[in-house]
């Protein structure tokens, strides 16, 4: 009877484990269809902004009012990141230096280190969480409200005037913000030299740009492109595609960031790794 008793025991125990085994199983494989389909979706996605970006009637007002939000009003806060940037990059740096008595390659080092992956990827990592965030809640709250339907109800093609525009707006002020993130860290960079020391600013661009070649500028700018890409085409994704509750507007919002984020990190990645190769 007690043998009858435990045989029972374990098959109700190895019942449940293989039920257990199922459900995490049909978890993990709902996992992966819906990042494959999340995949496909946006692939059609860019593809429809490909396609509307090279079509008749283009928005142009609408493109110039998108780079005046995305670059004029990121403007003061890579700015003000830029310095720091530049500032810290220089305190830091310096006592590595004067260890090895090399204080004077201290502004080509800034110079190499700012213009190569730091101020690129801190400005893009800036405008993921700035921009990505401001598409997708934006688009996220018209998609809410009904606005996207009334636009395609009124015979305005709402992927070429939300989209397209916000997409070509950011690819094309990035690399500009990249420009200024990097001309202020320098004079960061010189406001940390003369902390102690004294050196003119004439001479501390000299000496920066004198270690600079046109191949550590060229695929660093190359690669701001493919990063304002990223965050336009993400951020209006995540805002275009929101669900019809409140409270995927915050969630569109969040994801924006988060995924634009990674995505940036990823494309840098294999943009230093062919940058390696080429040179």
């Amino acid at each position: 009877m007690k043998k009858s008793n435990t045989i029972i025991r374990v098959k109700i125990l190895a019942t449940k484990h293989s039920i257990k085994l199922s459900k995490n199983a049909f978890d993990q494989k709902e996992k992966a269809n819906t990042f494959l389909t999340e995949v496909g979706d946006l692939s059609l996605f860019i593809k429809q902004i490909v396609k509307e970006t090279f079509s008749r009637n283009f928005e142009f007002k609408e493109f110039l009012r998108q780079c005046y939000e995305i670059g004029n009003k990121s403007l003061p806060l890579i700015i003000i990141t830029g310095t720091i940037m530049g500032l810290v990059l220089t305190i830091q740096s310096r006592p590595a230096l004067a260890k090895f008595g090399a204080v004077t390659m201290l502004p080509g080092m800034v110079a190499v280190s700012l213009i190569r992956e730091i101020g690129p990827i801190i400005t893009a990592l800036i405008c993921a969480g700035k921009i990505g965030s401001g598409m997708g809640a934006e688009l996220g709250s018209m998609k809410v409200t009904e606005q996207i339907d009334a636009m395609e109800v009124s015979a305005t093609n709402p992927i070429r005037f939300l989209v397209v525009t916000r997409v070509l707006a950011a690819t094309l002020m990035l690399p500009i913000l990249v420009l200024f993130a990097d001309a202020f860290g320098f004079l960061g960079s010189w406001i940390g030299v003369n902390i102690k020391g004294d050196v003119s600013l004439v001479l501390y661009i000299f000496q920066a740009f004198k270690s600079i070649e046109f191949l550590d500028f060229f695929p660093a700018l190359i690669k701001t492109f493919l990063f304002g890409a990223v965050i336009g085409i993400v951020g209006c994704y995540k805002g275009y595609t929101a669900g019809r509750g409140t409270e995927s507007v915050g969630k569109a919002a969040n994801e924006a960031v988060v995924l634009s984020s990674l995505l940036i990190i990823i494309v840098d990645m294999i943009a230093v790794q062919l940058t390696d190769m080429m040179l």
